[in-house]
């Protein structure tokens, strides 16, 4: 009788944290998703003008293939820069090792399509949208810039910013639609769940902090 006692505490217990994990991650996602209304933009003729747009780094292959989630951001941060809707590009991502350099990656083919050297800048600390998003405001003295990046990023990155006091936009650039958009969502759930975790309970920082290295020419005020 004890053990059928402890047992049935113990599925009861399981069933209420999985409940509870489920409100939470659920919540997570629709406030995120709330919180960035009015401020994601997907035609450059609405997009307002800033000096800086931000592209979060991803790879640019996986396995073989072309990524489309890094092809669709390059295109973008391109296409806004000629069409003046920025004047600068932070191009911010991981830097693992030698042979994988994300804002390195990103800097080569942006040169390729004619953006000048000298409005490229480069955040090899980029390892997560957290470190992206407060490396922009903390190293490069960004107050205000545009995320460029699919729509599911663009609130996280967005939900980040507000949580750091930065004031920030998104253009959100196409996503690949099927399965491989499915499993990118089901992923964006827990990320945004870790995000609201980090940001009021575990208050997780950047890996690393320093030091400045203010973009020349750019505002460094929300005004």
């Amino acid at each position: 009788m004890a053990f059928q006692r402890l047992f049935r505490q113990a599925i009861f217990t399981l069933i209420g944290f999985t409940v509870v994990t489920a409100i939470v991650m659920a919540a997570s996602d629709i406030a995120i998703t709330v919180n960035a209304k009015g401020r994601i933009y997907q035609h450059a003729e609405t997009l307002p003008a800033r000096q800086v747009g931000l592209v979060l780094g991803t790879s640019k292959y996986i396995g073989k293939t072309p990524n489309p989630y890094y092809t669709y951001r390059i295109e973008a941060a391109e296409s806004l820069y000629h069409a003046g809707k920025i004047q600068h590009l932070l191009l911010s991502g991981d830097n693992a090792h030698r042979s994988y350099n994300e804002p390195w990656t990103m800097k080569r083919d942006l040169r390729q399509a004619g953006i000048p050297e000298e409005t490229i800048h480069l955040d090899y600390a980029g390892f997560r949208t957290l470190d992206s998003v407060v490396r922009a405001k903390t190293v490069f003295s960004l107050a205000r810039y545009t995320v460029i990046s699919q729509q599911f990023h663009c609130e996280r990155a967005l939900f980040l910013a507000d949580v750091n006091n930065i004031d920030a936009i998104c253009y959100a650039v196409p996503s690949p639609q099927g399965w491989a958009g499915v499993k990118i969502r089901a992923r964006e759930v827990l990320a945004r769940t870790k995000a609201v975790l980090d940001s009021f309970i575990l208050n997780v920082k950047p890996k690393f902090t320093g030091p400045k290295e203010p973009i020349n020419g750019v505002s460094t005020s929300k005004d």
